[in-house]
């Protein structure tokens, strides 16, 4: 009897250095890959923002597209649902005979929720939910430390990771794919069909020429080769430098390690940049595996903090000119303006706007990280919530909490323009 096995793409969209589609090519016959939009990620959220707002949507889409375009280069597609896949993936388990889920492990709690409600499903059916791990540039086993006694601080955990963590070599793309014969893969939904409230996916349609990002693998990779191309040109890299690859690393169209190993080519010409983008990737990493470590205190007003006095989560009308850039502050006001018409702005953008949100207007940092969720083209949960928490002074590192002074990070805002449009990595 031929084996069948159904590969779940989530925040993983891509076929290069991709371990669960490579495992699941070698141990099956017929692949089905699938995607399911998840109505719950287009909602409204209680503390008064999207879930998704129409930037990230219009990117995922074309990431999503893009992956379908790479199957179909190969003989294949990705079967698209729009539904819960706690229901979704059962019935496709039974009406195709598959005989195991491969997925990767998110880490933050709404996304490991649908995992586990999955994965109790398929239990009743005797189908197995295998997880891997990809978002990350180093794997957890192969880390100088347990989970559980990661250090806290970021620079021990850089020290010791770089020093003694084992980084491995990226999985090589599949070239030959066998897909299960499917009749219908399904249409890629519109905004419109994905948002229930069809006058707020108008109002963000308006501002879609704004974006200056294209999402998918190809795009992706292209811009990572366009970079290494011009590290001659751009000489030793300033504080300032932003490469902008967090677009494409959110939705997983580009793995760190295939950044990391290709800049590692070049590093000689150019170890500035090799150095600044490493340092990106590490913070990714640091908080990733803090939520693995911690879990969801994150998310919690208080935080790590139990002794904070946190204002109340209100749709204030200080709120509402932060977000709309309307605050009278112009260095704010030009970041959230642009954050709203693009979806994108640095790292140092986005601690100069929440240190005032939090600082100045006395707002609740939970809004805040809660509108950034919804905004950013390049949103992860671990990075958005954990930077936010160390904003408030809840988070679990107290020396990084007092670098986000709003007074000093204006003082360090000089550049504006290079700062708001050009992340962390």
């Amino acid at each position: 009897m031929s084996k069948s096995i159904l590969v779940w793409f989530r925040n993983d969209l891509r076929l290069h250095d991709n371990e669960m589609l490579v495992d699941a090519i070698a141990k099956s016959d017929t692949i089905l890959p699938v995607f399911i939009f998840d109505p719950r990620n287009f909602e409204e959220t209680n503390l008064h923002a999207l879930k998704t707002g129409w930037n990230r949507t219009q990117i995922l889409l074309e990431n999503v597209d893009s992956l379908r375009n790479s199957f179909k280069a190969k003989g294949g597609n990705i079967l698209i649902h729009l539904g819960y896949p706690e229901q979704i993936l059962p019935e496709l388990v039974e009406k195709y005979q598959i005989s195991e889920v491969y997925h990767h492990r998110e880490v933050a709690s709404e996304e490991t929720k649908v995992s586990s409600a999955v994965e109790d499903q398929l239990w009743k059916l005797k189908v197995n939910l295998k997880h891997f791990i990809g978002h990350t540039l180093y794997n957890k086993e192969d880390l100088p430390f347990p989970i559980k006694d990661i250090p806290d601080v970021f620079n021990q955990f850089k020290k010791k990771t770089e020093r003694d963590a084992i980084l491995k070599p990226c999985f090589e793309t599949p070239q030959v794919i066998k897909f299960l014969n499917i009749e219908d893969w399904g249409e890629l939904p519109s905004i419109n069909t994905l948002f229930s409230n069809k006058l707020l996916a108008n109002e963000f349609s308006a501002k879609a020429q704004l974006s200056p990002f294209i999402g998918g693998e190809l795009q992706a990779l292209n811009y990572l080769d366009n970079l290494l191309e011009q590290c001659h040109e751009l000489g030793k890299i300033s504080p300032d430098y932003f490469s902008n690859l967090s677009v494409w690393l959110s939705l997983g169209s580009l793995s760190p390690r295939m950044v990391y190993w290709k800049l590692k080519g070049i590093e000689a010409l150019n170890k500035s940049l090799f150095q600044k983008i490493l340092l990106g990737l590490l913070w990714r990493d640091y908080y990733r595996f803090m939520f693995k470590k911690h879990g969801n205190i994150f998310f919690k007003e208080r935080g790590f903090n139990s002794l904070k006095k946190i204002p109340p989560a209100a749709n204030s009308s200080k709120l509402k000119s932060w977000k709309l850039g309307n605050t009278g502050q112009a260095e704010v006001d030009l970041i959230m303006q642009t954050l709203n018409t693009t979806g994108y702005i640095t790292f140092p953008a986005r601690a100069l706007a929440a240190s005032y949100l939090v600082q100045k207007l006395n707002q609740n940092w939970t809004l805040g990280a809660a509108y950034f969720e919804e905004m950013l083209l390049d949103y992860c949960p671990a990075s958005n919530w954990g930077n936010w928490a160390q904003v408030a002074g809840v988070g679990n590192d107290a020396k990084t909490s007092a670098q986000f002074e709003f007074e000093k990070l204006l003082k360090g805002f000089e550049n504006k323009k290079f700062h708001i449009a050009s992340s962390r990595i």
